[in-house]
């Protein structure tokens, strides 16, 4: 198996590491669904990304969309996610982008403004992966990945807000793992989906090692990847 030919839903796409990881997945032969709230900059994603289908030979089934959506508004996701199957879009692979640093000033300076603009992207990982589970379950290559940081591993004091959020992702995500791992057995079906955690340091420095680790997703058997913590860094 391979990425080639498959869906995937790129959620806050007009984050910086968007571009990077679009580009990477249309150059493979996916078809990449871009979603932000600003159309404006979904629109110029889509132009910038599009030169990779005809940069690579291997991407006759390369393609991107983009869809306006507030990735933290259950209702907006779950509207999406049928407006996404009314035109027969089935998806294939989920990675939630939806992120930013806020942080510094020891314990003392972690604000609850802070916390709450960072627990945004927390929210969306559970929006989005709740909206799309059934999709990556009937997949016969469902990937759900989340991009999180070795501040888990090790929080420092000026960085709690942050090092918890990752921390409450990750633990997410592995919930969806064994989501996903179940469903299997209760069905006595082979596992075909599976929910990994990919760590980087700074994702800045490690943009391009994500980028085509998420491509590789799909060349690795679900069984031996579902559940996974992936070091980058």
């Amino acid at each position: 198996m391979t990425v080639s030919g498959r869906t995937v839903l790129l959620a806050g796409a007009t984050s910086p590491s968007g571009l990077t990881i679009a580009r990477a997945l249309i150059g493979a032969g996916a078809r990449v669904v871009a979603v932000g709230r600003d159309k404006g900059k979904l629109d110029a994603l889509a132009a910038a990304a599009r030169p990779a289908v005809d940069a690579s030979a291997d991407a006759a089934h390369g393609s991107i969309r983009v869809e306006s959506c507030s990735l933290t508004n259950e209702a907006e996701v779950a509207a999406l996610a049928t407006r996404l199957a009314e035109d027969g879009e089935h998806i294939d692979g989920l990675v939630p982008l939806v992120g930013g640093w806020r942080g510094g000033g020891g314990l003392a300076g972690q604000t609850e403004e802070d916390y709450r603009a960072l627990e945004q992207a927390f929210t969306a990982v559970r929006v989005t992966s709740r909206a799309f589970d059934a999709d990556l379950r009937a997949s016969e290559a469902g990937r759900f990945a989340i991009i999180s940081s070795t501040a888990v591993a090790r929080p420092l004091a000026g960085g709690a807000n942050y090092a918890a959020v990752k921390a409450a992702s990750e633990s997410w995500t592995r919930a969806v793992a064994q989501g996903f791992a179940k469903a299997a057995r209760d069905t006595d079906q082979p596992l075909r989906a599976a929910a990994v955690v990919l760590r980087v340091r700074g994702l800045d420095e490690s943009i391009d090692r994500v980028a085509a680790q998420i491509v590789k997703l799909w060349d690795v058997d679900a069984a031996e990847l579902n559940d996974r913590v992936i070091d980058l860094a």
